[in-house]
């Protein structure tokens, strides 16, 4: 499957271009400190840059290096994440940070190949981070990339096979720099990527400012948004959940630590129940106070990859309440910030407050 034209290369396209049309100004992009490029990679899985920007200052401003996020808390680190969504690659980055200093020394690896064995880090993001940080010529493949690859190369192939993923991966390594790495493999990487970001969308691409263009098999033949060809569909299941948000007379709430694997798994959540009456059996436990007030909240949907939760809030306030069974503990509004919240359950606090 080959794709150059004349004496410039595919990958010589994109460093070219990448130099002048590329991102050039975002700050994981002005250092090749391993632990910034990679808490960046992490970062933006699935999440847009304008988001991803202002939690990576703050993340910045609290842990300054791969030491300073090791010696953290969970809760410390799911608390800084709260509203980044995918809380998996917080728990998991704060593991990773854990090993490079326990096996690694503090050093982050320098291969991909080592890269890729520490806890969230795939082997998309580990190239990223070796291309970037150490010029190894290694390819990468986000979604971004995926898109103007197959595309670039017509690649028809089901990507829901993983033989089919694996054969892309070849194809992406075979059009790697063979040049000057030092400098070509960061542009190149970072290239591939804007062209995805910018150019070669999902939906609309700019097919006449590509540089790849001239070279694009997608483009000649005139349905570029049929790529990248995925057949399976994603199944997501539905859940009802019914929460309550009990709040003492000192407004505070009381908050559980989900189980460690699940749903938001290791975060505070207030008290969750699969149905009414179970809900209601918890409730009979706080004891009968004439002060004690129940509202039914509006129900809401909230959307997972795989699952799709409707919730059914319910609040309770009273002056006078048994400590409710369980673990769990009373936090006010101001510490709210210092333990991990799904970024549903903290603007469901945020209503519930305003309105009790």
């Amino acid at each position: 499957m080959s794709v150059s034209v004349g004496d410039a290369s595919v990958a010589e396209r994109v460093v070219a271009w990448q130099i002048t049309h590329g991102r050039n100004h975002l700050p994981w992009q002005q250092t090749r400190d391993p632990y910034r490029v990679w808490l960046s990679e992490i970062m933006l899985q699935q999440t847009q840059v304008t988001t991803v920007l202002d939690y990576y200052a703050r993340f910045l401003d609290r842990f300054p290096d791969v030491a300073a996020l090791a010696r953290a808390t969970q809760d410390e680190v799911l608390g800084l994440w709260s509203g980044l969504g995918y809380y998996s690659r917080a728990r998991n980055l704060h593991r990773c940070a854990q090993m490079v200093m326990s096996e690694h020394g503090g050093v982050f690896p320098k291969t991909a190949e080592v890269l890729v064995l520490l806890p969230g880090i795939g082997r998309s993001t580990a190239g990223a981070i070796a291309a970037f940080c150490f010029s190894q010529r290694v390819s990468i493949l986000d979604a971004n990339v995926r898109r103007v690859l197959t595309r670039l190369l017509g690649f028809k192939e089901d990507l829901a096979s993983p033989r089919n993923e694996r054969l892309l991966w070849d194809h992406a390594e075979s059009l790697l720099p063979l040049r000057d790495l030092e400098v070509a493999m960061p542009r190149y990487t970072q290239g591939l990527m804007d062209l995805g970001a910018s150019t070669c969308t999902p939906r609309a691409p700019r097919c006449n400012q590509c540089p790849l263009s001239v070279l694009c098999k997608a483009r000649n033949e005139g349905e570029p948004e049929r790529y990248p060809v995925k057949m399976r569909k994603l199944l997501r299941k539905s859940e009802s959940w019914q929460l309550l948000v009990l709040q003492d007379q000192q407004g505070r709430v009381w908050l559980e630590r989900r189980p460690p694997t699940g749903i938001w798994a290791g975060m505070h959540c207030v008290p969750v129940f699969p149905d009414v009456s179970a809900l209601e059996a918890f409730v009979a436990t706080l004891g009968d106070s004439p002060q004690l007030t129940q509202h039914e909240l509006p129900p809401f949907l909230h959307v997972l990859t795989h699952r799709e939760l409707h919730l059914h809030p319910v609040a309770i306030r009273s002056m006078q309440l048994n400590r409710p069974p369980g673990e769990g503990e009373w936090l006010s509004p101001d510490q709210w910030d210092r333990v991990g919240l799904p970024s549903p359950i903290r603007k469901l606090l945020d209503v519930t407050q305003a309105s009790l």
